[in-house]
């Protein structure tokens, strides 16, 4: 059986505050590629957060798209005494030798990460469960890899992302563990990454399975 990629999932979640630099410089030298988050603010930076708004990770509220990133930068984010990071400082906080999977939120980020992305060394994946982003990816940045994100729900994903040209999917541990759907992707010549493994059984099950990464709130499920 061959190794299985280590994905930290918003910079293992579980055991370090989210989509942080903290998180990040913590986590990297535990795993083979850090995953993280990406929106766009009011004054117009892309900034790494999960959710729509920031009431569940900082000490105010508020819509992301609503605020500039000075605010965002003012915040406390997870107790870490820092605020919300930009893309840009979590490429320059990810070692060049670690790899980098950004998922993109919503559309109209693609120019962005493509220009951040070429100008540093890391291996770079974007992924989003929407496909219009992909498809300004594959627009914009034809040479950056691209993943398709997708749950129980969506039908034909393999033919999906052989549209945008992914090369790789993420599908859920449930699709994975239930269907045959790694040997599929295999064999249209996707790599599988699994998302978001919990239990070190579920992590020895999918290795069997053959997934080629598998994405984690902790670091030492592998």
């Amino acid at each position: 059986m061959s190794a299985v990629r280590t994905i930290a999932h918003r910079g293992c979640a579980e055991q370090y505050p989210e989509n942080t630099v903290h998180a990040i410089r913590r986590v990297a030298a535990h795993v083979d590629a850090v995953e993280v988050d990406v929106r766009r603010c009011a004054s117009g930076e892309l900034v790494v957060v999960h959710d729509a708004t920031i009431d569940r990770v900082a000490d105010r509220c508020g819509r992301v798209a609503d605020l500039t990133y000075a605010d965002l930068a003012d915040c406390d984010v997870l107790d870490t005494g820092d605020g919300v990071p930009t893309l840009e400082a979590v490429f320059d906080a990810v070692p060049s030798d670690l790899a980098l999977n950004v998922e993109l939120k919503e559309t109209g980020l693609a120019d962005d990460v493509a220009a951040l992305a070429g100008g540093h060394d890391h291996d770079v994946l974007v992924s989003s469960f929407l496909v219009d982003a992909l498809h300004e990816s594959r627009g914009v940045a034809p040479a950056l890899d691209r993943a398709l994100l997708f749950d129980d729900d969506r039908e034909t994903p393999l033919d999906v992302a052989a549209e945008i040209e992914c090369t790789a999917v993420h599908p859920s541990v449930a699709r994975c563990l239930a269907t045959p759907i790694v040997e599929r992707a295999h064999e249209r010549g996707f790599d599988v990454n699994a998302w978001t493994v919990r239990t070190v059984a579920d992590a020895e099950r999918l290795a069997e399975r053959g997934v080629d990464g598998i994405i984690v709130d902790r670091r030492d499920l592998l």
